[in-house]
């Protein structure tokens, strides 16, 4: 089936938000004396932050969030502008859009700064809806995103709408709904982690996710 409806993850997907999220998590970890390696803290790029802080970093719940709180304080006054638009994404969404196709961005990043990054890089008004995690952790699996993003864009058969993102949670949230994904390798993601979550196919530009969607999709 033809895929008119388009969901989108922000970090590592439509921008390089590595600085300001690996900023925010320092600031956060240091509250309890810890210090990752810089491999282990681009893990912090994809998933919740909930989820991050008890894997990466062996704290309970109660403590995790704490450091969520931490990092908010950080990433809400500097961390979120600490980014940058990947080249070719406007144009990317631009071409998407007058192809007919609805976009829709579905991020596990609390909803209101996804909404304040993309109106920060004018790229809000591509999109439909903005849709991401809660701020209070009710809605915060990218599942539970994805679920909500469908909902309020009406989208009744997920056979026509399609995931694109570069972390297997965004593969995996996906697939939890019955929805397919298109992987992009210019993220943060590998392409090992990107076909082992279930991917059904991979995008090596954005350039390159406009010409699959168009021809495959």
């Amino acid at each position: 089936m033809k895929k008119d409806f388009l969901f989108f993850d922000l970090d590592g997907t439509l921008t390089d938000s590595a600085p300001g999220i690996v900023r925010s998590a320092k600031y956060a970890l240091s509250h309890f004396g810890i210090v990752l390696e810089s491999e282990v803290m681009l893990k912090f790029i994809g998933p919740p932050l909930l989820e991050s802080f008890g894997n990466l970093c062996g704290l309970n719940e109660e403590q995790s969030r704490e450091a969520i709180r931490l990092y908010r304080e950080y990433f809400s006054e500097k961390g979120m502008f600490e980014n940058s638009v990947y080249e070719g994404v406007p144009e990317m969404l631009e071409y998407l859009r007058e192809s007919g196709k609805i976009l829709a961005v579905a991020t596990s990043k609390p909803e209101p700064y996804a909404k304040t990054i993309l109106e920060h890089f004018g790229l809000n008004g591509y999109f439909s809806h903005i849709c991401g995690a809660a701020m209070d952790h009710v809605r915060m699996t990218k599942a539970d995103v994805l679920r909500n993003a469908v909902y309020k864009t009406g989208l009744s058969d997920l056979r026509a709408g399609l995931m694109i993102g570069d972390r297997r949670h965004d593969v995996e949230g996906a697939n939890t709904i019955g929805m397919e994904t298109l992987g992009v390798l210019y993220g943060y993601g590998s392409r090992e982690e990107l076909i082992t979550a279930g991917a059904v196919s991979l995008a090596e530009t954005p350039n390159d996710v406009v010409r699959q969607i168009l021809r495959f999709f």
